[in-house]
């Protein structure tokens, strides 16, 4: 077995224990590569305070796709001895087409994601942890219980852990496959055994959330964070991104389409998507040129080859009009349509609505009618005018919860970067038949 370089750590801290793809899943292997060491220093030599600080002081922002700082939506939870039962949930319903990160994490470093709850947990003082997982990540599904199952036997869950008087049970519950459990109340009704629909905020979940105690959603990338941060410190956290990014900590970057090394690489934030694409992505498969980019999954706006130098950190990328996102690189070449491309992204959306409200339920179908319309070279003028107001009527505040909206991202990007390839998919006039005379 080749060990791994453990220098790495202090540039690559999520994914420097994995060497030549071998998972490491055995839970005293992973506490010969520092595992659990952040639980050990944490509990009980610090505060659920303590660790509440650390945590907001480096700025570990979600990596879920939303990009909200972790620390301080802790710091929204009730604390103290009246505050009652807490709950802690991971998002890893990994649903987002092009997104494939969490994945990787869960599958080869499952006793990361655990130690990273464990802190988490600690922070907030719940005493009851879930791995909200795809149904679909059966590898995962089953490294996961291993862990948490190793980890209870070693005491690090369990009854009164290290003697700190603290107690955590942890468990994995499996969906179903629907892209809607990606949003964190809709996944909160599913795990309480509802239908998965949005709910009202507010109250948000950390007032009111799984069955209506305050609670702490966040993403596997997120949670796997902690450990390191615990153990290394917040300074050093925020020395890792890139440029003038004031994002801390790397990111797991990747690319997917047509290039000619697709993949995943644990880089600094702030790397441009330059140098993601054409570096680590080994640029262009051969004969084929950038047209346009999407920078986090299927739900951000389309950039263009101008915005590659751009750092790939949250406030960058959306400053220029699109979201980082998951920070999962999808390409599209300069021969495929862009019409094709955004009709195929908005079917996968209207599919995976719940149809709890109408603007989703009804607008997203709408829109795949008109673009199957102009992808047949059968469109009507007045369609590319209804897809612009669908864009408005099914953004931001229009709809129950993101879902519509983030489905309008590619839609609206299209449209502005790329119309004359919709005109072109716009029927001309039927010539009138002419008239037989006497």
């Amino acid at each position: 077995m080749t060990l791994p370089n453990n220098n790495l750590g202090e540039i690559k801290p999520l994914t420097y224990r994995i060497v030549d793809n071998k998972p490491v899943v055995d839970i005293n292997e992973y506490e010969a590569l520092d595992g659990y060491l952040s639980v050990r220093k944490a509990i009980p030599a610090m505060s659920p305070a303590d660790v509440q600080a650390a945590v907001k002081d480096a700025n570990l922002r979600g990596r879920g796709g939303a990009g909200f700082p972790a620390g301080i939506k802790w710091g929204l939870i009730p604390m103290g001895p009246d505050a009652g039962a807490k709950y802690l949930v991971c998002n890893a319903d990994e649903m987002e087409p092009g997104t494939f990160k969490d994945r990787l994490l869960m599958e080869c470093l499952p006793h990361q994601l655990v130690e990273g709850m464990i802190i988490a947990a600690y922070a907030i003082q719940a005493k009851r942890a879930y791995i909200f997982l795809r149904g679909e990540y059966v590898l995962a599904a089953k490294h996961l219980n291993e862990a948490i199952e190793q980890a209870n036997a070693k005491g690090y869950l369990g009854e009164n852990i290290l003697g700190s008087g603290w107690s955590l049970d942890m468990h994995v519950h499996t969906g179903a496959g629907r892209y809607i459990c990606g949003e964190e109340t809709a996944l909160i009704n599913s795990l309480e055994g509802r239908r998965a629909n949005p709910r009202a905020k507010p109250p948000f979940p950390q007032i009111a959330g799984l069955w209506g105690r305050p609670t702490i959603v966040n993403n596997v990338e997120t949670l796997s964070n902690l450990s390191h941060i615990i153990n290394r410190g917040a300074d050093w956290f925020k020395g890792l991104s890139q440029g003038k990014s004031p994002d801390g900590g790397t990111k797991i970057y990747g690319a997917s389409g047509k290039v000619k090394n697709p993949g995943l690489w644990e880089l600094p934030i702030g790397t441009t998507a330059r140098e993601i694409i054409y570096e680590h992505a080994g640029g262009m498969r051969d004969g084929l040129e950038l047209k346009a980019w999407l920078p986090g999954g299927a739900s951000t706006d389309f950039l263009t080859p101008d915005h590659l130098d751009l750092a790939m950190d949250f406030d960058t990328i959306m400053k220029a009009g699109s979201r980082m996102g998951t920070g999962l690189v999808m390409v599209v070449d300069h021969t495929q349509s862009m019409v094709s491309a955004v009709r195929n992204l908005e079917q996968f959306f209207a599919r995976e609505s719940c149809g709890w409200c109408t603007p989703c339920r009804d607008g997203l179908p709408w829109s795949v009618k008109m673009l199957l319309a102009i992808e047949r070279g059968e469109g009507k003028p007045e369609y590319l005018d209804i897809l612009q107001q669908l864009t408005r009527q099914l953004g931001p505040g229009k709809t129950f919860c993101a879902h519509a909206p983030g489905a309008m991202e590619p839609l609206q990007s299209a449209l502005k970067y790329f119309r004359s390839e919709f005109e072109q998919g716009i029927a001309a006039p039927a010539t009138a038949a002419a008239t037989a005379t006497a």
